[in-house]
């Protein structure tokens, strides 16, 4: 470089490290003061020849390490290694071990501009169309890559190429017997692979993974004429699961079936050449080394940057129990285009929980089998966990500080085994492909103990294994889960414990070292949006050894729950948990659940929980039901009914806010809706459900357009809706449909101030009919008293006639106007029968009211379900 180049290069790195950018971290840390002439500085123009001063910055983050070591035994005070602004990439990790920790109780800080990327991409360049296809263009795959699963224009995000199955699939013993010979004639069907969305099956939206908190992935190995094998071991690990010989249909795991559902029927393909038929899909042909990508409107290939993912992991702390690696910062950086690429190859992703899987050549047979089988592995549900693309194990003190974990596939961040003290705090989590941060593990090793994780905004994730969660915590101790906002997730946004499901069989649950956790202040919403039986705080096993060491969830706002689940999810095992002093509402089946049997003696008490001085609309009376405590929960008519210091308190504190306007990436058009249903609406018309996208592209979703078509592919009708009607109502009616035609099938699309999204892959078919048959009246009604206010419980009908149910009518016998129950949970409930609740307000003290409750289809209302009750004195 010349002279004056490279002064003028370092008098800007110089400046702009004095000064800082306005972003993430200028505004968290203000101006920083003099720097201790041990401090290592680096560019993305530096030379890792030069000493690493201000004047003369290294290139590396693996030179600047090199030099942390050579200079950190002598610490008199912490050294910064200082990153300028720009992007430093990654072909593999910063490995770091105890040689690269603070020394004489001084801590090495990692320190970047808040525009200092550090990227496990690849840029692609050199675009041009792609000849025969229009709207086509492709790339030369750039040198070093060798495979990937995801693709980023400008900081969005874009789709592998994916539709539906163009065949018919009969399962068999090694994969699927097809309709035709289409997916042999595929340039290379052995890239594909099929991806089995779970969730509840409603309505004519079929339930296709291993459990409804699932979606399972499998490669295909080969199509042979109409043969298709699928990969092994992924294929048996999500077939062949033990079950109990004397326990039909249950797993030896416990944990959802034996076998893919629905006769093994994927919900759709990915990744295939012959698949590109939407903007913003691309496809890697690995065997031609070109990438093939459909520009999205306004995308000029010529000037993006397009980045594929290659590396696996960007910092791996590689601490042991022995000589853990211990005082460390990072602080200020944005850890992006990081990918995992084991779904990919035989192994791929069979799906457990929270992207927790089944692995290896048998795996089904024995892994986290424990006592249960002859050979299994131990502990008991010792599962693989999904690594993070920034990982630590045998850490302590490591802080993780006004950061950036976006464009990731696979975890986040991952504070594994042997962590100690260490936090993380005020930074972000979106885009990211699993799940957003994970804690300790469940595979017997020395569990996380003192882990901080504060003041973070978690949205817009998981984008690829949707069974990921916000935030994973596994066997820890000591851990703090507070004032987080997490926001816009598929499944649930944190899930704590494990080891709880021998309690289906009649055991207690696994013993495991965890206690003294709490889950406090966080605010939690939009949640659930594509899969179900979930929470917002979903918890798992033996939590501690009495209430007092036993888990907290207190103090959280959690509300607006999409899918079937709980607000506070206290599922198998789950023993003493206190669930106090929160705010939860808009939920279906429950705000707080379930009750289950402790079958560590043979009393017959239930598994030890205290639910107290909660705000909730579920309304369930004080009482002590062998154990499971119930005291002081208030029933809320409204967020007015809540004292404003308790809401205030909840999510990011004042000084973190700032977080929730951050830009990360760019803007773009939302991801597509998801698992489009239909049900009869007449003889013409047909109602429509589905799940809103939780991408929205960096800009709010407005709307929702849906667009029927007839057997020939025709639109015969469309409809939009506002997309702050249809979080209500969760359905939208389209009508005009021609009588007698059909079966027609339905797509979505979601739009925002950029435009509007690819459409979702279609419903299946259905042809309306002027439904006759009303559904029975609803069962189980019961009417749960306060002073001003009441809630009101039933189950859905038994018999829903031969139209679905849209709403429910409740009157009072008040004579109020009465009061029409929309919303997911009417729709969600019905498959599993679960039970239903909504609140009446504005009642009179110590007055006696009556209450019927009847459902409303197309048909028109079903009979009514009765029940009386006098409100408390006040």
């Amino acid at each position: 470089m010349p002279t004056r180049r490279r002064a003028a290069l370092v008098t800007l790195v110089s400046a702009v490290l004095t000064l800082g950018p306005p972003g993430l971290a200028a505004h968290a840390l203000g101006t920083p003061g003099p720097a201790a002439s041990a401090d290592v500085y680096v560019a993305p123009g530096g030379d890792d020849h030069a000493d690493g001063s201000a004047r003369h910055p290294v290139r590396t983050l693996d030179r600047a390490r090199d030099l942390v070591r050579a200079r950190v035994a002598g610490l008199r005070a912490d050294l910064t290694v200082h990153l300028a602004p720009g992007t430093y990439r990654r072909t593999g990790p910063l490995v770091l071990d105890a040689r690269d920790s603070g020394a004489n109780g001084h801590r090495v800080i990692w320190q970047g501009t808040g525009d200092s990327v550090i990227s496990g991409g690849l840029r692609v360049a050199g675009w041009h169309r792609a000849p025969g296809r229009k709207g086509l263009w492709a790339a030369p795959a750039p040198r070093g890559l060798t495979d990937t699963r995801q693709l980023y224009v400008d900081g969005v995000r874009a789709q592998r190429a994916r539709g539906a199955v163009p065949v018919t699939l009969t399962q068999t013993a090694t994969g699927y017997t097809a309709s035709s010979d289409a997916l042999a004639h595929w340039k290379h069907p052995e890239d594909a692979e099929f991806v089995y969305t779970s969730g509840e099956a409603l309505w004519n939206v079929e339930r296709n993974g291993l459990g409804q908190w699932t979606e399972p992935r499998c490669p295909i190995a080969s199509a042979d004429g109409t043969t298709v094998t699928m990969a092994q071991p992924c294929w048996d690990n999500s077939n062949k699961r033990v079950e109990f010989p004397d326990i039909p249909g249950r797993t030896v795991s416990m944990v959802g079936p034996g076998r893919l559902t629905n006769g093994g029927k994927p919900s759709y393909v990915e990744n295939a050449y012959e698949l590109l038929d939407q903007p913003g899909e691309w496809y890697l042909d690995k065997s031609d080394h070109t990438v093939y990508y459909l520009p999205r409107k306004g995308e000029d290939l010529g000037r993006a940057d397009v980045e594929a993912a290659a590396a696996e992991k960007l910092i791996d702390g590689r601490g042991t129990a022995d000589a853990p690696v211990h005082d460390l910062t990072f602080r200020g950086i944005r850890f992006s285009y990081a990918t995992w690429l084991t779904p990919s190859r035989p192994e791929g992703f069979s799906e457990i929980q929270a992207g927790y899987t089944i692995t290896g050549d048998r795996g089904w047979a024995t892994q986290g089998l424990c006592q249960y089988v002859p050979g299994g592995t131990c502990p008991f549900a010792s599962w693989t966990k999904m690594p993070g693309n920034v990982s630590f194990a045998h850490d302590q003190r490591v802080e993780f500080t006004d950061d950036v974990f976006a464009h990731l596939g696979a975890s986040g961040l991952e504070l594994g085994a042997g962590s100690v003290d260490s936090s993380v705090r005020g930074s972000v989590f979106t885009d990211v492909s699993g799940n957003g941060l994970e804690i300790g593990g469940v595979d017997g090793q020395t569990p996380a103990s003192g882990v901080r994780v504060t003041d973070n905004h978690l949205y817009g994730l998981p984008r690829e294994y949707h069974g990921g969660v916000g935030i994973l915590n596994g066997y820890t101790q000591h851990t703090t889960i507070a004032h987080n906002q997490i926001d816009h997730v598929a499944y649930s946004a944190i899930s704590m414990g494990w080891g709880g499901w021998p309690d289906k069989i009649g055991d207690p649950a696994t013993p495991n070292p965890s206690h003294d956790n709490v889950v406090r202040d966080n605010l939690v919403f939009d949640y659930m949006q594509l899969l179900d039986d979930g929470g917002g705080v979903y918890t798992q096993g033996l939590t501690g050894t009495s209430l007092t060491d036993g888990e907290k969830v207190t103090g959280n706002v959690i509300h607006d729950q999409w899918g079937l689940g709980k607000s506070v999810y206290t599922d198998n095992g789950c023993t003493y948990e206190t669930v106090e002093g929160n705010v939860l509402y808009r939920a279906s089946y429950a705000n707080v659940a379930s009750r289950h049997t402790d079958y560590r003696d043979g009393l017959g008490n239930n598994d030890p929980t205290l639910i107290k001085d909660n705000w909730w609309e579920e309304g369930t009376a004080d009482g002590d039901n062998k154990g499971l405590v119930t005291s002081g929960n208030k029933i809320m008519t409204g967020l007015s009914d809540v004292p404003p210091d308790v809401l205030a308190n909840a999510g990011l504190e004042p000084a973190y806010r700032h977080l929730l306007t951050l830009r990360v990436g760019g803007v773009s058009v939302p991801e597509a809706p998801a698992r489009v249903g239909t049900s009869t609406a007449g003889a013409d018309a047909l109602y429509v459900t589905f799940n809103p996208t939780f991408a929205d592209g960096g800009s709010p979703v407005t709307g929702y357009t849906a667009r029927a078509y007839d057997p020939a592919g025709r639109q015969v009708a469309q409809q939009s809706v506002d997309a702050a009607e249809f979080k209500r109502d969760a359905l939208l009616r389209i009508g005009g449909l021609p009588e007698g035609g059909g079966p027609f099938t339905v797509t979505v699309t979601a739009s925002n101030d950029r435009g509007t999204s690819a459409p979702s892959l279609a419903s299946a078919p259905l042809s309306p009919t002027a439904a006759s048959a009303l559904p029975a009246a609803p069962t189980s009604p019961k009417l749960r008293t306060a002073a001003t206010a009441a809630t009101l419980a039933w189950t859905p009908p038994t018999g829903t006639g031969d139209a679905k149910i849209v709403g429910y009518r409740v009157t009072v016998s008040d004579g109020r106007d009465p009061i029409a129950v929309t919303g997911r949970d009417v729709l969600v409930t019905q498959p599993s029968a679960k039970g239903m609740f909504r609140v009446i307000g504005g009642l009179k003290p110590g007055t006696a009211y009556t209450v019927t409750v009847a459902a409303v289809t197309a048909a028109g209302t079903s009979p009514a379900a009765t029940v009386s009750g006098t409100t408390t004195a006040g």
